[in-house]
């Protein structure tokens, strides 16, 4: 099945709970959306399961902070991951550094 932005975008505003959000191809999922540490984590394989996306070989640290608490040390850039990627992502049926790599 091909899915289109807009089921995706759809997707993602249901999962974060912000039906306002305004969600762009180049939107990065932690820094314009806020999506990060278990939200990111249970994004991530709910739409894996949704969309029937391989997420085997996704490294999820390379890409999310954790949880933030009293204690969290976000030092370091991660890499980006926008929502491009993951129609990207839907379109190959996986998420990997290959899918994450790639220019549009």
């Amino acid at each position: 099945m091909n899915y289109t932005q807009q089921e995706l975008s759809e997707f993602i505003k249901k999962e974060i709970n912000d039906y306002k959000c305004d969600i762009q191809l180049d939107s990065l999922l932690e820094d314009d959306l806020g999506i990060t540490g278990d939200d990111a984590s249970e994004l991530i394989h709910a739409f894996s399961k949704k969309f029937n996306v391989d997420i085997s070989n996704f490294i999820f640290s390379n890409y999310f902070y954790d949880e933030p608490s009293a204690f969290s040390n976000f030092s370091g850039r991660k890499k980006p991951i926008t929502v491009n990627h993951l129609l990207k992502a839907i379109q190959e049926g996986k998420l990997d550094e290959e899918i994450l790599n790639t220019e549009d």
